[in-house]
Order: C-alpha cells, then structure tokens, then sequence
C-alpha cells in the first residue's frame, strides 16, 4: 500500500520504526510526506509496504518538512521497566530533542504534535521525562495534552497502555485525548479463557493478563527480544505466540516485518524487537479520528501541583498543569477472545524456560491463579519424563 497520497492532511513520522503511528494515521485521512528511521531492518519494512522513501538519522535532517502533523514514538528504551531506566537523558531517549531543536518559537509548523511513549516515564525519576517534555513544548509556545491510552480498548486481546502526548499552539489538544471515556475495565478469569504471561519474568513481575497478552516488548529481562507465553487451562499447555500473530496483535498483517530480515545482517529474532516497539495501529487511528472530528465534552480537570506524581491524564499551558478524571479505555469495543484471536500455530514453551519460570514464581511472593502454577509444574514434569525417555 502507499500512504502518499494528494489532497490530504499531511503527516511526518520520526522515530517511525515499522509505521504504526504512520498507518494509523493513514487509515484516519493523514497523508505521510516524510519518515525517519534509522534501525536498517525497520527502515526496510517502511520502504517496502508504506512505499516511501526514508530518511536514516534524525539528527542529520536539515529541517522538517511543513505537515499538519508531526509523530514521534520517540525511543523507549531509557524509560522503560524492560530497559536502562536512564531517564530521559539517557543516549536515546534524549533524542526526542532532536525534534525540539527543530521546531522555532515563532514558527506555525507542525499545526500538532503528536509523542508517543511508555507510561512508566511518568514514575521514572520522578517524572522527570514528562517534566522535560512538557516544558519544551511550553517553551515553544504549546499547548499540551497527555492520555494513558491501553489498545485492549480496541478490542484488541493485548494490555498495552502508552502515553499519547498531543500539542498544539493553534488548536486545543484536550478534546481529541479527552472527550471520550469508556471507563476502566478489568477482565475476570472465569477458569477457561488463555492468558498470557512472561516467562522471563516471575520474582518481581508476572506481566499477566487474562484472556489477553501482556505488552509485546522490544527487549525483556534479560535484554533480548522475546515473545510473552500463553498458558491454557482447558489442556494445561504453555506456548509461545507466532510472529505473525504478534504482528497481528499490534494492529499490522500477518508478515508485516518480512522485508526486515532480507537485509544482511538482521537476524529473524529483529522481527520482535521491531513489533514489541511499535506503535498500536489502532491507537494511532483513533487518535487521528479524534484530531480530525473532535466530540463529546471535557472531564473534570483539578490543579496538579508540581512535584507530585504524574496522573494518567493531563493538560498544560503557561506553567499551569491540569489533572484530568479520564480512563485508560476512551473507547470498548467488542474484545476477541485471544482463544478465537490467534491464527497461527502456536510453539510450546521450553523445559528451560518453563522450569526457570517456575523456580523464580515459587519462590516470590506474587499471586497467581490457583491452578495455574500446578499446570506449569505438570508442563515440566510430563517435558522431563519424556527427555528422560
């Protein structure tokens, strides 16, 4: 497909990765004239199915090209839990202030600015990334508007809550983020719906989620890309999800990531680094609906004082920041059982990452469904009597 097209708002993406922001957007009415990106396997993807050519290195570029919208789901991975936690000053994370350096105080372009992040920025450090960022835009003369958005709101049976940070000096941001809200919505295991959790986890975090996956990852615990396992109560198997599938769970078709492991030196494991670190196709167009035709009415939005922790919801201009009364669901759509939800085969989980699992879960203090670590402890029992066989 291209998404250049005439006649259309515009768009320009940084930071594109494999187009989520920009397919999104597309999908809304946006028409992309520019992206940037510079990991060679993501850069591939975005030449081969958004048909654009792309720039390599945002700190090289002259200047931005005249959009209604700029997006940036600038790098996570110092602000994240899986990553360094170096905070927004780390190697690259800081890059966000490329885009800044390129926009001027008196300049009317980009009409928004639309960033894109993890919500653990906003606890990190005290919140000092978002601290950062919003007084940038104010510097710059934005107004400015965040949202913890999750795409399980979509329908989607992946839990994935990202910050949606919308700025503009001509428009109000606070509309599109906040005129709509579902309320929050938290799935009950019944005993027979799959779930998904991590296996590289289990002292400290379980990354559990019911009838859904838990966030596809660019990188887990031990600092390489890996797939959360599903574990299925009605036949106690645990398994790893396909590529495909994961591709599929992030808005994109089933082979999206293809074009990036036909270039030299790009490993097939790329492809779930390059889909854990995408932006939620969904999210993105429901974003770009909501910028195009803003509706309903403004939450209640009380004083938030500097130095407390950052809500899930917020607005700010001239120094003054607003908490905001808004869920993590602005939409429900009807949700896909993750049972009826995957289309590929599915790949049992190993002894060695099962049995690692299972001696990290007994021996912390997490809670877990009371029949869920039996069946892990059946799933290694039965994988080592038939090694021993």
């Amino acid at each position: 497909m291209t998404i250049l097209q005439t006649d259309s708002i515009s768009a320009a993406g940084l930071f594109a990765g494999i187009g989520g922001l920009e397919l999104g957007l597309a999908k809304a009415g946006f028409a992309t004239k520019m992206v940037c990106e510079i990991d060679i396997g993501a850069a591939e993807v975005l030449r081969r199915r958004l048909q654009i050519d792309v720039e390599p290195d945002v700190r090289l570029l002259k200047r931005l090209p005249k959009v209604d919208i700029l997006a940036a789901g600038f790098p996570c991975q110092d602000l994240s839990q899986a990553g360094r936690t170096a905070g927004i000053v780390g190697k690259q994370s800081s890059l966000v202030g490329e885009i800044f350096k390129r926009i001027t105080p008196r300049s009317s372009n980009p009409r928004w600015l639309l960033l894109e992040n993890v919500p653990f920025m906003l606890q990190l450090q005290q919140g000092r990334a978002m601290a950062y960022l919003v007084s940038e835009l104010e510097r710059l003369g934005f107004t400015w508007a965040y949202r913890v958005v999750d795409a399980n709101a979509f329908g989607i049976p992946q839990r994935r809550k990202r910050v949606l940070l919308l700025a503009s000096r001509t428009e109000d941001p606070r509309l599109p983020l906040f005129g709509v809200d579902a309320g929050e919505q938290q799935q009950l295991f019944d005993g027979t719906q799959m779930c998904g959790f991590y296996w590289t986890e289990g002292n400290r975090g379980l990354g559990w989620a019911v009838d859904a996956i838990p966030t596809l990852k660019g990188g887990s615990a031990w600092g390489i890309p890996s797939p959360p396992a599903i574990w299925d109560p009605k036949n106690g198997t645990l398994s790893l999800p396909d590529i495909r599938d994961a591709e599929r769970f992030q808005g994109f078709t089933s082979g999206w990531t293809e074009p990036a492991i036909e270039i030299d030196g790009v490993r097939r494991t790329h492809r779930w680094k390059l889909v854990g670190n995408a932006v939620n196709v969904a999210v993105a167009r429901w974003l770009g609906d909501r910028i195009n035709n803003p509706s309903g009415g403004l939450p209640t939005s009380t004083p938030h004082l500097v130095g407390e922790r950052w809500p899930n919801a917020a607005w700010g201009h001239r120094g003054k920041v607003y908490a905001v009364a808004s869920s993590t669901f602005p939409v429900r759509r009807k949700p896909t059982q993750l049972r009826d939800f995957l289309k590929h085969p599915t790949t049992p989980l190993s002894l060695r990452a099962a049995s690692g699992f299972l001696a990290r879960a007994e021996e912390s203090c997490l809670r877990f469904e009371p029949t869920f670590l039996n069946d892990v402890r059946r799933y290694v029992d039965r994988f080592e009597k038939r090694a021993a066989a």
